[in-house]
């Protein structure tokens, strides 16, 4: 099986986790722990750091996405073991975008610690318009 993440085919190792959720809070907690054993099961060398960098992207989608929008939207999680690469993890939504919030709840870590986490982290727009997080974390075998 072939996929494109970021652009560039890829050999897939294992069949996708995808999971796709309203952007609240209380739905960062089940797909954490997804993400954590799938991580798992298919060789990530830290799954609890997979799981880690997973929730504070996710958190920031459920926070920053949907601002101003009347109703939250969705937010998508993609987890794939790629042939070479290890566990590619994506967050994506259909918000707003990566804008300045001076009254952002947060103060601003979160991406900055998913990055020491993962070997690779990428930001970028999405063309329908929202942001897709893409991680690249190490696995064995």
């Amino acid at each position: 099986m072939r996929s494109e993440v970021g652009g560039h085919p890829h050999k897939i190792d294992a069949p996708p986790l995808i999971c796709r959720f309203p952007a609240q809070p209380e739905n960062i907690g089940p797909v954490r722990r997804a993400v954590r054993a799938y991580a798992q099961e298919h060789g990530g060398s830290d799954p609890d750091g997979v799981a880690l960098a997973l929730s504070e992207a996710a958190t920031n989608a459920v926070l920053h996405a949907y601002v101003d929008a009347p109703e939250p939207g969705d937010v998508e999680v993609i987890a794939q073991r790629i042939a070479g690469d290890g566990i590619v993890l994506a967050v994506c939504d259909e918000g707003r975008g990566m804008k300045p919030r001076p009254d952002s709840p947060g103060v601003g870590l979160g991406l900055a610690l998913a990055a020491a986490i993962a070997s690779r982290l990428e930001v970028e727009t999405r063309p329908g318009g929202g942001t897709r997080v893409s991680m690249t974390f190490a696995a064995t075998g």
